[in-house]
């Protein structure tokens, strides 16, 4: 009976992950074609936060996802908005990058996420990483290096794009965890709120940059159903893989789903080059190589960290009958706030920050440190 549960968890895992690659892929091509016939990166990203937050309300509430925890104004103001603000500004930067450079290029770019997530925690965080981890970034930047020098249609803006949306990506997965953590918001809902705040926010600025320069551009037909129907794709697309990203996340640990996301990302580059026919060089696609093998290396390195981490602060041998009695305290430190926090009612989930009581009517909430709520 646990070997049959087993198999279906693989099962399951592994069907998403497939469904996750070709849903990226489609997309990041899709996206690519879409822009090279309409040159509106702004009305893209318009098009997906609409779809984000059509689609999301009636979705969530089919599978019975619980609705949104009591937020502060206070704090609404504080994180919540700024999130929403960084989400539109980085689809947009992540659009003109595809729109300037290869979908080859754009996403060997953005692997350089965990030189952006190593920097970023150690100036707004405090937190330093162990040798292993900044030896992987060695790689990581070699690679880029390469793949940036051999690039056959380089172009700067695309290049500069690229980093400015893997900054803004890394800025969202460090606030979101922080958002997940004080709230304990459900992480779809979370991508709902941030979704529908940033459509409201975004919307003027689309209207002074594209709305009206599209009313003028005589080159745009209004009855292109081709155009159209991309942009609608790319939209439902764009969404859809944000879901099974999440839903991936939910079911497996961190280190998982980084690596997953590492082979999604030569998933999609491998897809661009075939579809799209974009011309490299040997040279280039080892750069392109390195950079992913680095990103592989820094997922593990981030996981040995951790697991050396939560040896040092093992509770001692000698436990409370409160520690017997609840199997979450047991081999745990309450006080390492990486593991466990007593907080309030909820319950425990894989890999986000859940709550609930435990048998002796304490509550407690977990949070799965990682490092990943955002696919780019």
């Amino acid at each position: 009976m646990t070997d049959s549960k087993h198999t279906r968890e693989v099962l399951t895992v592994l069907g998403l992950c497939i469904l996750w690659y070709i849903v990226s892929s489609s997309n990041n091509v899709i996206g690519k074609m879409l822009l090279n016939d309409f040159p509106y990166p702004m009305t893209m990203t318009m098009v997906q936060l609409l779809s984000i937050t059509i689609f999301s309300e009636p979705f969530f509430n089919i599978l019975g996802v619980r609705k949104y925890a009591d937020i502060s104004w206070n704090y609404y103001f504080k994180l919540i908005v700024p999130l929403a603000l960084g989400k539109f500004t980085s689809s947009v930067f992540s659009h003109v990058s595809i729109w300037k450079v290869p979908v080859s290029y754009a996403h060997t770019v953005k692997a350089t996420m965990p030189l952006f997530t190593v920097f970023l925690s150690r100036i707004i965080l405090g937190e330093s990483q162990t040798c292993q981890v900044y030896l992987s970034l060695v790689p990581i930047i070699t690679g880029v290096a390469i793949a940036t020098l051999t690039e056959v249609s380089f172009d700067i803006m695309g290049l500069i794009s690229a980093l400015i949306a893997t900054l803004g990506f890394s800025l969202q997965n460090i606030f979101s965890k922080k958002v997940l953590h004080d709230t304990s918001v459900h992480h779809l809902r979370l991508l709902h709120i941030l979704g529908r705040l940033a459509l409201c926010m975004f919307f003027p600025v689309w209207l002074y940059c594209d709305f009206f320069t599209l009313l003028k551009d005589n080159s745009v037909t209004y009855h292109d159903y081709r155009i159209i129907g991309l942009l609608l794709t790319d939209g439902t697309l764009n969404w859809l893989q944000n879901i099974i990203a999440f839903s991936v996340l939910s079911l497996v640990t961190p280190l998982t789903y980084a690596v997953a996301n590492a082979s999604k990302r030569i998933f999609v580059i491998a897809a661009s080059l075939i579809v799209l026919g974009n011309p490299v060089t040997s040279t280039n696609v080892f750069g392109m190589l390195m950079a992913i093998f680095g990103v592989l290396y820094y997922n593990k390195a981030k996981y040995d960290a951790r697991q050396a981490e939560k040896k040092t602060t093992i509770l001692p041998s000698h436990r409370s009958n409160r520690s017997d009695k609840n199997p979450l305290l047991m081999n745990s430190s309450v006080n390492n706030k990486q593991d466990y926090d007593i907080s309030t009612n909820g319950y425990i989930s894989n890999g986000f920050i859940s709550k609930g009581l435990n048998n002796n009517g304490t509550s407690y909430s977990y949070s799965n440190r990682s490092n990943i709520l955002f696919s780019v």
